[in-house]
């Protein structure tokens, strides 16, 4: 068995199952811990969310990004729009595809600016047009925003190009465009969701991704039912190879006395064959004489007697 069970063939496959097993269960394991994550981070939206709202100044600062913990907290503040250095965030999702967010400075009485993304539009004919914009709210005006931390190609997948159209960026990199603004600019950026007054006409407010622990727990059951139908499926070729093995060797031991007996019955067959052939002749041969040997005496007695019976009938 143990030629069986070290074949080239069945220690390929000893291999695969010894590295697919254990991938198998760290996956699981990972996704478990993607199940976590997301749990906290729905918790953490939804309690931040629930948070009563507080000024901007209180979760950010000049220079420095927003801490992850204060996402989604509801900021406040006072303050005019900036709109000469409105800037266009690309490929952003709306009600009408694809199109740009609107991210408008808003300058506070503080004389510090906090970048506010006052919402989506829809995009010209081609990727390349300017869309139209309805202006900012002049004067002095209040808002509230949900408040994120800046964007960057780690946490977004994404990438500013410098082939783009002027005032037009892929993400809010806040320190690239804190270093072109003439004023401070608080860290991270706000989502608006309320001002006052409100305009007559307005970017479409931005949607919220509601954080979700998805299937990630589900898929590490899965992971890991993976392993055990590899194993299963291990000890069952194991099984057969075996089961397969024991067969072959019997009907090849099984093969040697059915020969051996068909030979010696063949055997046995001419052996008659040829001792009902030779018995005849020597029967044969063994009349044959004894007849031969009789008929002379028998014709010499025949002849005496016929030589008397003509003496007598001479004499």
């Amino acid at each position: 068995m143990l030629k069986v069970l070290f074949s080239q063939r069945m220690l390929a496959f000893h291999a695969l199952v010894l590295v697919l097993v254990p991938s198998f269960v760290w996956l699981g394991f990972w996704q478990l811990d993607r199940a976590g994550q997301r749990g906290a981070a729905v918790d953490l939206q939804q309690s931040n969310l629930a948070a009563d709202p507080v000024p901007v100044a209180e979760l950010s600062r000049v220079g420095e990004d927003v801490d992850p913990d204060d996402r989604w907290r509801t900021v406040e503040a006072t303050g005019t729009w900036d709109t000469e250095h409105e800037i266009l965030l690309r490929n952003r999702d709306g009600s009408g595809g694809v199109g740009f967010h609107v991210l408008t400075p808003l300058v506070t009485e503080e004389g510090t600016a906090v970048l506010v993304n006052r919402g989506w539009v829809e995009r010209g004919e081609t990727a390349l047009d300017q869309p139209e914009v309805p202006p900012a709210q002049e004067g002095s005006v209040e808002v509230a925003g949900r408040l994120h931390y800046s964007e960057t190609e780690e946490n977004t997948g994404l990438r500013n190009r410098d082939d783009l159209p002027e005032g037009q960026l892929m993400m809010v990199d806040v320190d690239r465009i804190a270093a072109d603004l003439p004023y401070p600019v608080y860290g991270g950026y706000v989502d608006l969701t309320r001002q006052d007054p409100m305009p007559e006409a307005a970017p479409e407010p931005v949607v919220l991704h509601e954080e979700d622990a998805g299937m990630s727990a589900s898929y590490a059951v899965q992971w890991w039912v993976f392993a055990v139908v590899a194993v299963g499926g291990w000890v069952f070729l194991v099984r057969r190879e075996i089961r397969d093995a024991r067969e072959a060797e019997a009907g090849e031991s099984g093969a040697t006395p059915e020969v051996a007996g068909a030979a010696e019955t063949a055997e046995s067959t001419e052996t008659g064959v040829s001792a009902e052939a030779t018995e005849p002749a020597e029967s044969a041969e063994a009349v044959g004489p004894s007849r031969s040997s009789e008929g002379p005496a028998e014709s010499g007695e025949d002849s005496g007697a016929t030589a008397g019976r003509g003496g007598s009938g001479t004499a």
